[in-house]
């Protein structure tokens, strides 16, 4: 079972793990073994809650299908165990990732005070300036 919050949880049979082999160097253990792990969610077939469906399926990710299939390829490691438990591991992160609602932010206006203040060195400064210029006989 994959826990997700304090009640919701994935059983193991809905999300489908199954053994590849791994990409890359490694020598004949790469040729050999099946360490890579091909993990498989459907969302629509899940247990998951309306909210957490929604949210998924409006997930822009590369690891979700259009039929609304999450995808996670991990071969990160050398052993199948730890390999499984860390596509678990971020199949766990993407769902209480768009658990966290973010709170609108609303913005500020600035203060009159501050504008004014602004206002009076701009005017500061420019007769400061004035004072420099050539003075002519009148």
């Amino acid at each position: 079972m994959l826990h997700i919050s304090n009640n919701v949880v994935i059983p193991d049979a809905e999300i489908e793990i199954s053994a590849i082999r791994a990409q890359g160097s490694g020598g004949q253990n790469v040729n050999k073994v099946s360490s890579a792990i091909h993990l498989r969610f459907d969302i629509n077939a899940s247990s998951l809650p309306d909210f957490y469906k929604q949210r998924l399926l409006q997930l822009n990710d590369q690891r979700l299908s259009k039929e609304g299939v999450i995808v996670i390829k991990s071969q990160q490691y050398r052993s199948q165990e730890k390999n499984r438990e860390a596509a678990l591991a971020r199949l766990q992160e993407i769902i209480q990732g768009i658990a966290v609602t973010h709170k609108k932010r609303i913005p500020t206006r600035t203060p009159h005070s501050v504008s004014r203040k602004r206002l009076e060195h701009k005017s500061q400064r420019g007769k400061t300036k004035g004072l420099r210029k050539r003075v002519t006989p009148d």
